[in-house]
């Protein structure tokens, strides 16, 4: 597969490509954000990804998502991203979990997600409750970076997408709510956790609207924080 990935290589360098080879990824949420993150991810040269999300492709996903086109419809998310993933790079090994996260490293089945045995976390959940949960826990588990994403539905514009750290996050409604969560659980991440986010003024819309080219550059800048820390720690070392 080496042809395939020389693009990368060579920006990106032997170590960094080495590391991609052998870190361990997991990645919760697989719709408009998470499922072009981990297309980014297995386009660059990750081999070993974890995708986790309960739902099946619906109607209104195919505006977005990745998995989501009319062939899909009814399918498990994880089932059809993985397919599409290993048709990137059939080596990679991809493990499709077809269950939500819920509370304590478990899925809402009870099965036991051993967050402590990957490298990096990757959030892209919806809900503030999982979200808050898996924050934290992955906060205090050693050996674990997590990078997460706050609110991408009601934007329009793109290039107002930026990083930045949770606690710090202005003007985003999902960043507050989880904050309010972690003070009224009485719980608190253990370091800093860096997010992806919209410094848009988010629009006002019934149904909670959303774009690709806002959820998919969500994405995309979730999947660089991963290959961006790699560079860094290949320099480091």
């Amino acid at each position: 597969m080496e042809d395939f990935f020389s693009r990368s290589e060579a920006l990106l360098g032997g170590k960094v490509m080495e590391s991609l080879r052998n870190v361990r990824v997991i990645l919760f949420g697989v719709g408009g954000v998470g499922s072009w993150c981990a297309e980014a991810l297995v386009r660059t040269g990750l081999t070993h990804l974890t995708i986790v999300d309960g739902d099946s492709v619906q109607p209104s996903n195919v505006n977005r998502q990745l998995p989501a086109t009319r062939e899909t419809l009814g399918r498990p998310k994880v089932e059809v991203l993985k397919e599409r993933l290993l048709s990137i790079n059939p080596d990679a090994e991809i493990e499709a979990v077809f269950e939500n996260y819920y509370a304590d490293g478990k899925t809402e089945g009870g099965a036991d997600l051993m967050i402590g045995g990957y490298d990096y976390i990757i959030d892209a959940i919806d809900s503030v409750a999982a979200k808050t949960d898996l924050i934290i826990n992955a906060t205090r588990t050693r050996g674990v970076k997590i990078f997460s994403s706050m609110g991408a539905a009601l934007r329009f514009d793109p290039t107002k997408v930026t990083t930045g750290e949770l606690m710090s996050i202005q003007g985003d409604a999902l960043a507050k709510a989880v904050r309010t969560r972690m003070k009224k659980i009485g719980l608190h991440p253990y370091r800093k956790v860096k997010c992806v986010y919209s410094t848009e003024q988010p629009q006002s819309c019934e149904t909670r609207g959303s774009l690709m080219q806002v959820t998919a550059v969500f994405g995309c800048t979730l999947a660089s924080m991963v290959i961006n820390d790699l560079r860094v720690s290949s320099f480091v070392q």
